[in-house]
């Protein structure tokens, strides 16, 4: 059978100096960086983004309270550009829940990780549609609604660019009236900022051995909404944080709760994907966190407006990945430089960007194309990206020993030692390997929503404003079509139906009373955990059509 590629190839070519695939703070921020130097130099520097969303800003979920210190250096003067940073932080409180109770922690006990002044409430999603206007008034281009679907190589194994998947394909594959052949970019460097888990990403890692001598990366799954409430509750610039209930204290975890102008608040919660039960929803202890008496009365009287769910990549220095390899390097989430401890990654990613693009420019104006952009990971090296990195590197390896034990050894780590302690902890297994089977653990019974408060899955879908073609091809794959029934629901009772925040993944009957699972890949909000969750690493998420997925409007 011949490939699409083969009855309506070749695909067209275009050729840039820089592609970037993703529009995240990293992408941006690496594409702004090139472009303010070429100004600076007097050179051309042709530079395009690949951004899988309908528009910028469309999949990018995030907490998210800002540090402004690598936003300072792309822009020293924002304030006066007008980024959405609007609301500063007024007051920090970090609470210990038990299933009644609440217990503050002084902030004079806080370690400066915990500590926010300074800092802002921000919607991650509306700051990369602010970076966006700047970057294209620098002149990049940018292409929404075409994500990279392929990895280009030279002769020599070198990446010499992308490609964008196909428009217009059925769901057997077959071409339809609408069929649009993908775009190859060819690039002298080619920037991957797909964020936790990226699909090229993974590929790259595995083709030039990135994670060779590194700790498994540790990811979380992070559910958030965002309410209007009442403006009797509002106080913009509080920011709350959790630890406990409704977790119990072996698992990983914690709620933010972060108030904005407009009387708007973002409330979400974080699960460790380390957590052993399959039993366990981080969906449900999210919808159960907020029936807890401390949390609730933010929310009475208000509405819900937004829902979305994001994997976050929290394995800190440990489990970074060599950055760069021949014809490119990964930025921002995608290599994981999210401090886990602060509960921050955007600084993070925008540095990332910007070290990365220093380099490429350099290399540019020295007439190297192809080869590997070493002057990155030195500058990472001397940054205080690095230094922040290195005070946070034993925070998850400590909380994963558990809620107390982890938060005493980390407090007295950020505390007594200031994050320079002689030791450095390790961790050996994936995520995906901490999950027991069902015959070891207790089922946990969660409560059903009342549709005020705590809402059930597909009516949160709904308004995350997830859309997918019906008919394009399942972009969640499975390596083994059998491994679901007979490894998963028999071992592990299916962990798949509770681990996806989307309702994606359903066991259901054949009309024989044979199960089997059914992909909902229409709901799928692009959170990738059951990319990194599978106990036998037998999902793998694939792109999907252009544009597809949810639509952010402020997350």
């Amino acid at each position: 059978m011949t490939s699409l590629l083969e009855q309506y190839g070749p695909r067209e070519a275009m050729e840039y100096d820089v592609v970037v695939v993703g529009g995240g703070p990293a992408g941006l921020a690496a594409a702004i960086r090139l472009k303010q130097l070429a100004a600076e130099k007097g050179r051309e520097v042709s530079v395009c983004v690949l951004e899988k969303g309908g528009e910028l800003g469309a999949h990018i979920l995030s907490g998210a309270v800002m540090d402004p210190l690598a936003m300072t250096e792309l822009f020293p003067n924002w304030k006066e550009l007008g980024a959405p940073l609007n609301t500063p932080v007024t007051e920090d409180r970090f609470l210990f829940l038990t299933e009644t109770g609440a217990t503050k922690t002084p902030n004079w006990m806080l370690p400066a990780c915990f500590q926010n002044h300074g800092n802002y409430v921000i919607s991650l999603a509306n700051v990369v549609r602010w970076l966006g206007q700047q970057a294209e008034a620098l002149g990049v281009e940018i292409f929404p609604g075409f994500p990279a679907a392929e990895i280009l190589y030279n002769d020599d194994g070198s990446v010499k660019g992308v490609a964008t998947g196909n428009m217009g394909v059925d769901r057997a594959g077959k071409p339809t009236a609408a069929f649009q052949l993908g775009m190859e970019l060819h690039a002298k460097y080619t920037l991957f900022a797909e964020g936790a888990r990226g699909h090229l990403g993974k590929q790259l890692m595995q083709k030039f051995d990135l994670n060779k001598d590194k700790d498994p990366q540790s990811y979380a799954i992070g559910i958030k909404e965002m309410w209007e409430v009442d403006p009797a509750q509002s106080q913009p610039g509080l920011v709350v944080h959790t630890s406990g209930w409704p977790l119990d204290r072996s698992t990983y975890g914690g709620s933010f709760l972060y108030h904005l102008e407009n009387n708007q608040v973002a409330v979400g919660y974080v699960v460790g994907l380390a957590y052993e039960n399959p039993y366990l929803s981080p969906y449900e202890e999210f919808q159960r966190y907020k029936t807890h008496p401390a949390i609730r009365t933010f929310f009475e009287g208000g509405k819900r407006i937004s829902y979305g769910a994001r994997a976050i990549t929290a394995g800190g220095m440990q489990s970074l990945p060599k950055l760069t390899f021949p014809g490119g390097a990964l930025i921002g989430c995608e290599a994981g430089f999210l401090n886990a401890s602060r509960i921050k990654g955007s600084h993070a990613a925008l540095k990332s960007g910007m070290l990365a693009a220093d380099a490429a420019f350099d290399a540019l104006g020295a007439n190297r194309q192809f080869d590997e952009l070493a002057a990155y990971p030195a500058a990472f090296e001397q940054s205080w990206l690095r230094e922040e990195l290195h005070k946070a590197r034993n925070f998850k390896p400590w909380m994963s020993k558990g809620l107390y034990i982890g938060s005493l050894m980390f407090g007295i780590d950020q505390i007594l030692f200031r994050g320079k302690a002689p030791w450095t902890l390790r961790r050996s297994k994936a995520d995906h390997e901490y999950l027991k089977p069902a015959a070891e653990c207790q089922p946990i019974s969660y409560p059903k929503p009342d549709g005020k408060l705590t809402f059930d899955r597909l009516s949160s879908v709904f308004i995350s404003n997830t859309n997918h073609a019906e008919d394009q091809p399942i972009h969640l794959t499975l390596k083994d079509a059998s491994v679901p029934v007979n490894i998963n629901l028999a071992t592990y009772a299916g962990p798949e139906a509770r681990y996806c925040p989307a309702g994606v993944y359903e066991f259901v009957k054949n009309d024989d009373g044979a199960d089997r699972l059914q992909i909902n890949a229409q709901n799928c909000v692009h959170c990738k955990t059951c990319d990194i969750k599978d106990p036998t690493q037998n999902i793998v998420w694939v792109t999907p059509e252009g544009g597809g997925g949810p639509n952010y409007p402020n997350m």
